[in-house]
């Protein structure tokens, strides 16, 4: 009997063996697997089994969390969702994360080991930390003059603090509440068709994703690089450009809105937006100055992250002559976000440095423990301090004598360029109006803000289409409130 007994016990320690060699599998080898696995819905219950840290805006919050009473407990609410959707994102329980939402996904949900009070604590506690914060760079009062300004319309407006990259406004209209898609079932699905079949495309992000013909408006980067080449030496000095300006290798006259282009100095180029001189200038520059002047503003970098990625604008490197005259004067391939442009803008009123834009400021814990904080870094060195001063000074002839008056502000320096951008087969599409700026309030050691304004005014008249007439405006407002005094950064 006894031997009887003595094999069943050693049957029951293999298999109690068995049973821990399979635990510890289970446990160590395949739980990165498991946890991945789509039927296992463990992760999801833990991860939304508490609040979501917030999204601030000047040091408050503009997202919630509700408590829905599911399985999938709390879900993601927004304040005021439509103004600050293209910086937020949307965070759902079924369409996943976007923008910041997505950027600072491992702080706010609670998963990053940095909010932990020391190294690998959750590994050995397997308790999950409190959502921490996602500190941005947007400042209320110029986000809300960006979305009023565009009232609706198609466009984005994008604005920057020149001398650290600092976003202060990003705007995207027509927009969406990202609220509509944070939890599940029947509602969140038929939010998620009408809002993806909408002909408005509200949940495209204007601002960083989509780009544009930035017409007259990327005179400016020809000019830059006229100045750069030695093409041009005296901004006063007659161009020698013929008028009517037939484009290189075609029997195409290429038009100006403006009189008295022929022959025009740069400096009277850019006051009036001459077409005739600036394709020209681009074309004495030659294709390869082009093509490296656009990219030290930024063109053709598909890299760019603000943290969320950015959609690279378009310099052709490969082009006819004239081709290169038509992209020299924003038209035929070029395209660029409003980021872009505003990223222009900046270049010129930061001596020529673009300082890497980002709207991150910092992470924190729930209790408010910095856990990571972005720092200003050089971008690129888009010009030479002179050139930009020079063009810094042509840009403010615009707004005080040019085409851009309507973005004067009193008691601030002012520089600016229109932009009217065709596009569609044969130029058919009501064009883009465009208005790229920055601005120094009177005293102050540098200037404040550089904005970019696109509008996309589908219901305009073709020849009520100006940069001046629709885009001027609201950069003045954007501007206006970025002057303003800033609030103490912690």
């Amino acid at each position: 009997m006894i031997p009887y007994i003595r094999r069943a016990a050693a049957l029951l320690l293999v298999l109690l063996a068995a049973l821990l060699v399979n635990t510890a599998r289970l446990q160590v080898l395949e739980a990165d697997e498991l946890d991945a696995n789509p039927a296992n819905r463990r992760a999801a219950i833990v991860r939304y089994g508490q609040p979501r840290g917030e999204i601030l805006v000047d040091g408050r919050s503009v997202t919630g969390s509700r408590d829905s009473g599911e399985q999938l407990r709390y879900e993601r609410a927004y304040k005021q969702g439509p103004l600050y959707a293209p910086v937020t994102g949307y965070a759902s329980q079924t369409y996943g994360t976007t923008l910041l939402e997505s950027a600072a996904d491992a702080v706010l949900s609670g998963t990053d080991p940095m909010l932990a009070p020391l190294p690998f604590w959750n590994d050995v506690s397997r308790a999950q930390e409190p959502g921490g914060d996602a500190v941005t760079t947007i400042r209320a009062a110029v986000q809300q003059a960006a979305y009023r300004g565009l009232g609706g319309k198609r466009g984005a407006v994008a604005a920057i603090e020149p001398s650290s990259g600092r976003i202060l406004a990003l705007v995207s209209s027509p927009s969406y509440d990202p609220g509509v898609l944070s939890g599940t079932g029947k509602p969140v699905k038929e939010a998620w068709a009408r809002l993806n079949g909408s002909p408005n495309q509200p949940m495209l992000n204007r601002a960083i994703r989509q780009t544009y013909p930035p017409g007259s408006t990327f005179k400016i980067v020809t000019a830059a690089a006229a100045l750069e080449s030695g093409v041009v030496t005296d901004v006063d000095a007659p161009t020698d450009t013929p008028e009517p300006y037939v484009l290189p290798g075609t029997r195409t006259v290429l038009p100006n809105a403006a009189r008295g282009c022929e022959d025009a100095s740069l400096a009277d180029a850019i006051r009036w937006s001459c077409n005739t001189v600036m394709a020209e200038l681009g074309v004495r520059v030659g294709l390869d100055g082009m093509v490296e002047a656009a990219e030290r503003f930024g063109f053709d970098d598909p890299g760019l992250r603000i943290p969320s990625g950015v959609a690279a604008s378009n310099f052709d490197r490969d082009m006819s002559v004239d081709q290169l005259a038509l992209s020299s004067i924003g038209q035929f391939d070029t395209r660029a976000t409003p980021l872009q442009m505003a990223m222009v803008a900046a270049a010129v009123a930061n001596n020529g440095e673009i300082a890497y834009p980002y709207l991150l400021d910092r992470t924190t814990t729930s209790g408010g423990r910095a856990v990571d904080r972005t720092g200003r870094r050089s971008y690129r060195q888009a010009m030479r301090p002179g050139v930009a001063l020079r063009l810094q000074q042509l840009m403010v002839d615009v707004v005080t004598e040019g085409t851009g008056t309507n973005a004067a502000i009193p008691g601030a320096r002012v520089g600016g360029k229109t932009g009217t951008a065709q596009h569609g087969v044969g130029n058919a599409g009501t064009p883009y109006a465009w208005f790229i700026a920055f601005a120094q309030a009177d005293g102050a050691p540098q200037p404040g803000v550089a904005v970019a304004v696109v509008v996309e005014d589908a219901e305009a008249r073709r020849t009520e289409i100006s940069g001046n007439g629709i885009a001027a405006p609201i950069a003045k407002a954007v501007m206006e409130e970025a002057l303003r005094a800033e609030p103490q950064r912690p």
